[in-house]
């Protein structure tokens, strides 16, 4: 019997041993999981760039209207309406429309109510044989010319007729405009750029007209006053011979008001702004890294913006898809490389 009991307790006594050995290897288990997932860190997959160095520039765009040019210091308007010298009937038209004319031609005659240009004419004749033979004055002969001259339409400009508006038999005054003249080798395109704009535009700064004639000229003049109906700006730049516009056509156009040659930049997928004008964030590439980066923004043109910062240089990755939201630092995971985008290149394709 007690050798019975003696059994008994060493069974029970080994039991317990079991169980409390189970106990602490349960217990101790979870500490031992908890150290690996300490040291493993989370990885962000993204797509990186490089920064480059290429010219950017910075626009103003809108849309113009080609126009004949207007007078200058030098040079008279491109363009002359002409009405009727005096009141009366056109009995003579020597012109049609689309003729090139020289100027100083004769266009029209006219009859006033007071004289013919036949009769005009003869007068002039007869006084300048008296004048010659000392028989008549000057001013007779003087006043008789300009009589002539009031019912001889010719022309104030070498150019294009473009718009015939009489013919014979109708009766006009001074309110009549007879004909219109352009000269088509000399040629302007005007734009009204708006007044938050305008303050960056200068004469000289390069302008393309853009569309299926494109060409590249200068602005010539940039108005001093604010069209106060529209808050606009007036502009307008001389057009190479032979452009191929046609007055009245509109056309798109874009001035070029700033230029940053061998400027670095950066994808502009990948610069994160901030708040504060002309200043964001990079995230660059530091092994299997990425690293926030301030840097100061400047030009944007054709998916590129200019930048400058501690560190930066041509050929540096920066995170382009997947920037957003990225931590200051944070392990990332390159899925791949952001080809670069070819920079927009103005068109150039004759100049003034």
């Amino acid at each position: 019997m007690k050798y019975r009991i003696l059994i008994a307790g060493g069974i029970i006594a080994v039991g317990a041993t079991l169980s409390a050995y189970t106990l602490r290897s349960h217990r101790a288990a979870p500490a031992a999981s908890r150290e690996p997932a300490a040291s493993i860190r989370s990885m962000i997959s993204v797509q990186v760039g490089e920064l480059k160095r290429i010219t950017l520039h910075r626009y103003v765009t809108g849309f113009g209207v080609v126009a004949p040019a207007p007078a200058t210091r030098h040079r008279p308007a491109a363009a002359a309406a002409i009405a009727a010298p005096v009141t009366g009937v056109v009995t003579a038209v020597a012109i049609t429309a689309g003729q090139r004319v020289r100027r100083g031609q004769l266009l029209m005659e006219l009859n006033s109510g007071s004289t013919t240009e036949a009769y005009a004419a003869q007068e002039v004749a007869r006084l300048r044989r008296l004048y010659a033979e000392h028989n008549a004055s000057l001013k007779a002969l003087q006043n008789a010319e300009a009589q002539l001259a009031l019912l001889r339409v010719t022309a104030p400009l070498s150019g294009t007729v473009v718009r015939v508006n009489v013919k014979a038999g109708t009766s006009v005054d001074a309110s009549t405009v007879l004909a219109e003249v352009i000269d088509l080798d000399r040629l302007v395109v005007r734009t009204s750029i708006p007044e938050a704009e305008a303050g960056k535009l200068k004469t000289g700064e390069v302008l393309h007209v853009l569309g299926d004639l494109p060409l590249t000229t200068t602005l010539a003049y940039v108005s001093p006053t604010i069209n106060s109906s529209d808050g606009t700006v007036m502009a307008w730049a001389s057009l190479p011979h032979h452009s191929r516009l046609r007055p009245g056509q509109f056309v798109r156009l874009r001035i070029i008001t700033a230029t940053a040659h061998d400027a670095l930049v950066a994808p502009s997928e990948s610069v994160i702004r901030n708040a504060v004008g002309g200043r964001g964030f990079l995230s660059v590439v530091r092994g299997h890294e990425a690293i926030r980066v301030s840097v100061k923004t400047g030009l944007r043109e054709g998916g590129w913006v200019e930048v400058s910062g501690p560190g930066l240089a041509p050929g540096t990755r920066v995170v382009t898809v997947g920037a957003y939201g990225l931590p200051t630092r944070t392990a990332i995971q390159i899925q791949s490389v952001t080809a670069g985008l070819p920079a927009v290149v103005p068109s150039t394709v004759v100049g003034p």
